[in-house]
Order: structure tokens, then sequence, then C-alpha cells
């Protein structure tokens, strides 16, 4: 490999995991208010696949155009080989984590042993962890983040007319379904941060996990269904989301609030017959919040869950092992 090369998992086509190539690719150059990161480990994440496949689970008006060859991903943890010009905070030799150029259809390359990763999207890692753990923190903690604690942007919502708000959580009753996945096993930690009663839904086989980070109830939903056993919940966040989300209404108590992470409710009349309010997001970049989470984790209020790593040249068994589901944490590629 030449100095204008590095290793990459990239895209010619669209399709299943055996369409992740391992090869050659260009180095990235940097621009200005950028970093170049040597890449330690990366976090893979359901926008990947949803890529690879060419955006099936998005509506085709919503789907952009990919140019070919493409490298996936946007979480890593490395160290900063290069800096701009005008990059002030960050020097050669810091340790970082991000969630680079997210959302950005495709830009944000992180399959690779470098990315260009503009300063804003990029926080010191925590000393208190190692790369892999890092770098499976950025989108599911920052999803976690800007449901739960604060959205920190001002974008237009893709997904709803009006802005997402996060509500008060002290002393509020939260139930978090898909609780022991990525974004739900920070939730989880992040709502009993601030004060709820958290109560995590996941399978039986997650029931110590979940306690272990907090939970104060647990439902078994392969045992009772969460919408026949839950009731007077003021918030439920559901990692899932999807067309089966509007069964938590059920759940709420009048004036509660459902969060669904994906895209698929479609009981609008239903919701306001109760007086329910739906709200969802697009996570974004966001370096200071990142930063937050950090001494989070660094105090060991929040930690991080690790369901499996795999090396960055077989990022198809990665991509297979989350096609599997019933994941505990996060997947993580690792970089030599």
């Amino acid at each position: 490999m030449s100095i204008d090369t590095m290793k990459a998992i990239r895209l010619h086509e669209f399709g299943g995991p055996e369409v992740l190539r391992y090869e050659e690719a260009p180095l990235p150059e940097l621009k200005p208010g950028e970093v170049l990161v040597r890449v330690h480990a990366v976090g893979i994440n359901p926008p990947d696949w949803y890529l690879r496949d060419g955006y099936k689970s998005l509506p085709p008006e919503w789907r952009p155009p990919v140019p070919f060859p493409i490298i996936l991903g946007s979480d890593v943890s490395g160290v900063v080989e290069s800096v701009a010009t005008d990059v002030k905070d960050f020097s050669i030799g810091d340790e970082v984590f991000g969630m680079v150029r997210f959302p950005s259809f495709g830009e944000s390359a992180a399959y690779a042993e470098y990315v260009a990763a503009p300063a804003a999207d990029l926080a010191l890692k925590p000393t208190g962890i190692d790369h892999v753990q890092a770098a499976g923190v950025p989108m599911a903690g920052l999803t976690a983040w800007q449901f739960l604690i604060e959205l920190g942007h001002n974008e237009p919502n893709p997904l709803q007319p009006e802005m997402h708000h996060p509500v008060p959580l002290s002393g509020k009753t939260v139930l978090v379904n898909g609780a022991a996945g990525g974004v739900g096993h920070f939730a989880v930690q992040l709502a009993k941060w601030k004060g709820a009663h958290v109560i995590a839904v996941a399978s039986g086989k997650h029931e110590s996990f979940l306690r272990e980070l907090g939970a104060d109830e647990f439902i078994d939903y392969t045992k009772s269904l969460p919408e026949d056993v839950a009731h007077d919940i003021d918030l439920v966040l559901d990692t899932l989301g999807g067309p089966t989300t509007g069964r938590f209404l059920r759940t709420l108590k009048r004036g509660g609030t459902l969060f669904p992470v994906f895209l698929g409710f479609s009981d609008a009349e239903e919701a306001g017959k109760l007086g329910v309010t739906v709200s969802m997001t697009q996570v974004r970049s966001n370096g200071p919040q990142l930063a937050e989470l950090g001494r989070l984790l660094d105090a060991g209020t929040v930690r991080v869950a690790l369901d499996s790593t795999f090396p960055l040249a077989d990022a198809r068994k990665a991509h297979e092992r989350a096609a599997g589901g019933h994941i505990q944490g996060k997947i993580v590629l690792t970089v030599v």
C-alpha cells in the first residue's frame, strides 16, 4: 500500500453483506475545518446497512443518489494524524471519537484506515475507555441524547413538520423498547441518570444486563407483550419503531409522550384522542454533546456494551451478525 492509498470497505453496487469489498481506496484529503484521523475502531449502525441495500426502507422520494464506489460508516475512534491550518481544538496525537458528517448519505466514509472528519463532529476520547468501546458510542449515544436530553441543533426536521423537544425525565416513568440494543442501552442509562423510573423491554436473556445498567423493571416481550402489562407510562422511547409502534399508545397515561426512533407510526388520530405527543428526530453529528457523554463515560455513570467485534476486513460478517438481531450493545470493527 502506498502513502496515497489506504484499506477501506467500499460499495460498488447495492445488495446484501456480500457486496462489501475490502480494497484499496484513495487517502482522504483534508479540507478547511477538518482533521485526518488514523482510525482504530469503527462502530456499525443501521444507516450503514440501509445505504448498503439502497435505502429500500425509505420512501422512494427520500432515496438520495449514491456515487459509487462509496465507503460506508460514520462512527470512529482513533488518533489525529494531521489537522487543517484553521483547526484550533485538536492537535496531532490527540485521541478522538465522533460521528462523522451524519446525516450525509454516504459522505461519512468511516469503514477505512483513515477518515477526514470535521473537527466540530469530534470530541476527545474518554481516557477511561479504549478505542473499541469509544467507537460504539457516537451514533447510538447521540441518538439517545438528542431524543431524551437535548436536541442540540435547530435544523429542520425531515421526519415531521415541528421540531423535536425532549421532555423532563426526573420522577417520570420511562419505558424503553429494544432496551438491550445500541440506542436502547444508552437510553436506559441516560433516563436513569436524569432521575426516571425505567422499565426495560427486551428478551429474557438480556434481563441481568439491563438491571446492571439501572433498569428498575424488566419486561420479557417473549412472555408478555409490553402493551398488555405496562400502564400509566409518562414516556415511551421505542428504539425499534416501525408500523407497530402505535401499540405503545395504550401503555401511556393521558398527556404522555411517545418517541419512535424509526419511521412507521401511523396512529396520529388515536394519539390525538389520548392527548399523546408523538415526536421523532434524526440524529446529527455533535462534538460538544459527545464531549458531555464522554464525561459520563469517564465517570462510570454511563458505559458502552459490546456485542461483538470484527476486523475491518470482515465487515461482511459484522453486517451478517447485525442482520441476525438480538444484539446486546454495539458491534464494532477493529482496524489494525
